[in-house]
């Protein structure tokens, strides 16, 4: 299979002269420079695929191994992680006041997308890490942050995030491990938890578990819900490691893909109790918890436009190394099949959506840290309620397309797509559970439809759409992307159009609910393929002025074709999710499962 190299021209397109830089204008990046962000994504390239891609195969096929309670990682993962951790990149995004590096989130973002694409399995573990950061940076106490902040940030230490139970999947209202607490103010846990990413493992001196638990007399339901801070091995007061905490990997998940992540069921309290602290308010663990579930939905998301880029890369490859069949340009007999149209086909759709899906996150990660580092309330706000809507979009569509575009390029590849040597299928594999952790995708289309659009009756969702009118509007005033214009006002109509009907639904007071659950999946589909072809229409704009400007490089006119298609071939495929919601939830509202 060829080797993944990270697409550092493409992302510096996107932050140099589709956003501007506009992150390194922000108070908090004075410092930051264009070189200097131009240097951390060559050294994140060098690192991605010198390192970590030449281990994502053999550790598909190794997969992880567990023996009297501990997980030995596929070989040379330690490594590789060790060299990621001792090269400062798990700081990248982390301020410098915490021992960061105190760059823009969408820089740490583009590094993460080029980590995820060398290797997905590799890469969840310092995802999980980055949440657990966020989460101790907002609700842990002064002493929390002393102690744990500075090896998670370093990378000394890893974190997780326990939530899921055996009989507690996605409604976490049931959740049923208990934190006892003791006379010294510490808690001993007793439960299980299961599917915990990289919850045990030897790549790191220290593992600390963000855990959702309950105290024996708190409430039912959510409201009773607390976070606690329970680390593998005890930390003294002068932060050295002290005995094993009663923390237990019973298990390890055998997996359809990422066999390199080991996903474990953990048991606390098999003796006395896991010593755990609490983190926060007493019964506000949910809430908290969400402050690590938003970090890692937007990676999420950027995880599966890794994917994506990597099956782009090897469907090429192999499209214009295998010769199959006549050319019906040249009419040749040996010709390789990126001469047929059916097979250029999907290698522009592959490229053009990961193009979009790319830019949008990005885009979402600069709203980031305008959220964060604004200089001002209101643009705080505005930015933040921004990245509230587009967090489910990048999670849930970025994920789909990602499985898509994988399967995409096992078709490219034929039969020797269907057959493990050729690494395509491995990326079909691993890709697949991007839709289903961190909340499924449907629980990201009700969040959207329902939470995120009726708390503000879609004012935030409306902002954006003017954006994408005002683009479209740009684009009209050029002869030759004029039809683009075209194209992309009419999906802005569709958008505000499903955005009214499902406003307008979700508020009847006898059916609402009923019928943002049926809407929201059509409704976020439409919604992202949108918001990438407004994404795409402003790539078709800078690629268009880099070339009135005078520069004959290729790469202008391949980020126009991929705009062309994006919006002209694909966003009518998102726009049929306006019919289908137009369409009413009688079907759906009438349907009978038991019945055969």
């Amino acid at each position: 299979m060829p080797p993944y190299v990270a697409p550092v021209r493409d992302v510096r397109f996107v932050l140099e002269e589709m956003l501007e830089h506009g992150s390194l204008a922000l108070p908090a990046f004075e410092e930051a420079s264009p070189d200097l962000v131009e240097a951390v994504l060559e050294e994140a390239a060098r690192l991605a695929g010198e390192v970590w891609a030449l281990l994502n195969a053999s550790g598909d096929h190794q997969g992880c191994r567990l023996e009297e309670g501990r997980v030995t990682l596929p070989a040379g993962f330690v490594d590789a992680y060790q060299a990621y951790a001792e090269g400062g990149w798990n700081g990248i995004g982390v301020s410098e006041s915490m021992g960061g590096q105190g760059l823009p989130e969408v820089v740490a973002s583009a590094v993460q997308e080029m980590l995820h694409g060398a290797n997905m399995a590799l890469a969840l573990c310092p995802m999980l890490t980055a949440g657990a950061i966020e989460a101790l940076a907002h609700h842990g106490s002064e002493e929390q942050q002393a102690v744990y902040l500075p090896k998670l940030v370093e990378g000394t230490w890893t974190g997780t995030m326990n939530l899921t139970e055996p009989q507690a999947g996605s409604d976490l209202s049931k959740v049923r491990t208990r934190a006892v607490p003791q006379e010294d103010g510490s808690y001993r846990l007793f439960g299980q938890k299961i599917y915990i990413t990289w919850g045990e493992h030897d790549a790191a001196e220290n593992i600390i578990h963000l855990v959702l638990a309950r105290k024996p007399d708190a409430p039912e339901g959510n409201k009773g819900i607390s976070l606690f801070l329970v680390p593998k091995f005890l930390v003294h007061e002068d932060g050295s490691l002290g005995e094993r905490n009663d923390v237990t990997c019973a298990s390890l998940e055998h997996k359809l893909g990422i066999h390199g992540s080991p996903t474990c069921t953990l048991s606390f309290g098999e003796g006395e109790g896991a010593i755990g602290y609490l983190v926060g308010e007493e019964g506000r663990g949910l809430n908290h918890m969400f402050t690590m579930m938003n970090e890692a939905r937007h990676k999420v998301g950027i995880q599966g436009i890794g994917v994506a880029e990597r099956a782009c890369q090897q469907a090429f490859a192999f499209a214009l190394d295998r010769t199959q069949g006549r050319s019906p340009r040249s009419g040749r007999n040996d010709c390789t099949i990126s001469d047929h149209l059916d097979v250029r086909r999907m290698l522009l759709s592959m490229r053009a959506r990961t193009d979009a899906l790319r830019a949008l996150a990005l885009y979402c990660a600069a709203q980031l840290d305008i959220a964060r580092h604004g200089d001002s309330e209101d643009f705080r706000k505005t930015a933040q309620a921004r990245v509230d809507v587009l967090i489910p979009v990048i999670k849930a569509f970025s994920t789909d397309q990602a499985v898509e575009i994988a399967s995409l390029g096992i078709q490219v590849h034929g039969g020797m797509g269907f057959i493990e040597e050729a690494g395509a299928a491995q990326l079909l594999r691993d890709a697949r559970i991007a839709p289903i952790y961190e909340g499924t995708n449907g629980i990201q289309a009700l969040d959207l439809a329902g939470r995120k659009l009726q708390r503000d009756g879609g004012a935030a969702l409306e902002s954006l759409i003017e954006e994408v009118e005002t683009t479209a509007a740009a684009l009209k005033e050029s002869v030759e992307l004029a039809e683009l214009g075209e194209s992309l006002a009419d999906g802005a109509v569709d958008l505000r159009a499903a955005m009214a009907r499902v406003l307008e639904a979700g508020a009847d007071p006898e059916r609402g609910a009923d019928a943002v659950q049926a809407y929201a999946t059509p409704f976020l589909s439409l919604a992202g393929h949108v918001l990438c072809a407004w994404q795409m229409g402003r790539a078709a704009l800078a690629a268009s002025a880099a070339q009135a400007s005078g520069s004959d490089e290729p790469f202008y006119q391949a980020k126009r074709q991929s705009a062309d298609f994006a919006i002209r071939q694909w966003l009518p495929v998102g726009r049929a999710q306006r019919a289908v919601i137009e369409a009413g939830m009688e079907s759906l509202a009438g349907f009978d499962a038991a019945v055969p």
